[in-house]
């Protein structure tokens, strides 16, 4: 499903209109971005999780050449899963 396939069933199952769940949708996902990068971890109870994560700095290889190189630390974003959400998943196969 991609954004357009979700904005059309969020203004069915909303009964708006998709002009309206398209304004919604951006401002869900610029609000969650927005809290992740400044550090706060967003919750949704049942679906998920997102947050801000620390990696560490480390040593990989060039892929092409195999020659080392030092990967250096940076922030990533995270998302987990909330129980409802895996078990709806799992239970759909």
């Amino acid at each position: 499903m991609n954004k357009g396939e979700l904005v059309d069933l969020l203004a069915t199952k909303a009964d708006t209109t998709k002009k309206i769940a398209n304004a919604l949708l951006d401002a869900l996902i610029d609000a969650i971005t927005q809290a992740v990068a400044d550090g706060e971890k967003v919750t949704l109870v049942g679906f998920g999780s997102w947050e801000a994560r620390e990696r560490k700095a480390r040593e990989g290889r060039n892929p092409k050449t195999g020659d080392k190189m030092e990967i250096p630390a940076t922030t990533v974003p995270a998302f987990s899963a909330g129980k409802q959400f895996k078990d709806a998943v799992a239970g759909s196969k």
